[in-house]
């Protein structure tokens, strides 16, 4: 599947309330869960201790809910290309919530949905939904609103 390329804050407009993907599905590892783990010193076991995970309350490791959260990039850009504006920066999150564990060697795919695009002095607010589905599961891994602020 090709993003969606948006070339001015118009196209963003047109596209309000609409939502984009699903992407391909991407493997959450044991290998990505241990290096995400290796990068932030979150070694907690339920993400780690393959041995004790397996006895534990999820049968099994389950990937940091921040893991789940930091693929939104990489779905991002599976989904949509913004060309408009000088450059597009991270303002921060609204809301954050894990619905589901996302066990090790589950796949997870990703929709988005522009919500508000808001005129600033300092550019453009462009308020997003993302739901991260995990394959087989009654309820998504991840539902984020994440802000961006489209430099003028």
């Amino acid at each position: 599947m090709s993003p969606t390329v948006l070339t001015s804050l118009d196209d963003v407009r047109a596209r309000l309330g609409t939502e984009l993907g699903p992407t391909e599905w991407e493997p959450v590892t044991q290998e990505r869960i241990d290096a995400f783990a290796e990068l932030t010193g979150d070694h907690q076991w339920i993400h780690v201790d393959v041995e004790r995970a397996a006895t534990g309350p999820f049968g099994g490791t389950i990937a940091h809910g921040y893991l789940t959260l930091s693929l939104l990039p990489l779905f991002n850009k599976r989904l949509f290309r913004l060309d408009a504006g000088s450059a597009r920066v991270n303002y921060g999150l609204n809301k954050v919530r894990f619905p589901s564990p996302v066990p090790a060697g589950s796949r997870v795919r990703a929709t988005a949905s522009f919500l508000e695009l808001r005129d600033l002095d300092t550019g453009s607010q462009l308020r997003t939904q993302y739901v991260l589905e995990l394959e087989g599961a009654a309820k998504p891994a991840c539902v984020a609103e994440s802000v961006t602020l489209i430099l003028p």
